[in-house]
């Protein structure tokens, strides 16, 4: 089964609560390491959304003054 797409909204949702459960102390050392996994994945999809995004917009500035 394909993973579905997260859109950037979700991804920053879902590390922000990661980075919550951590803060609080609420992660066992038992899944720490794969919840900090997930919140790295999450965060490199932030990236390249904001990435493209930044691209993008750039290349519609670069068309209107041309």
């Amino acid at each position: 089964m394909a993973k579905k797409k997260i859109n950037y909204s979700e991804a920053f949702a879902e590390a922000q609560a990661i980075l919550l459960e951590i803060e609080n102390n609420e992660i066992d050392i038992d899944t720490l390491a794969e919840k900090v996994k997930r919140a790295a994945e999450l965060l490199k999809t932030c990236k390249a959304k904001l990435v493209k995004t930044e691209s993008d917009l750039n290349q519609i500035f670069e068309d209107l003054t041309d």
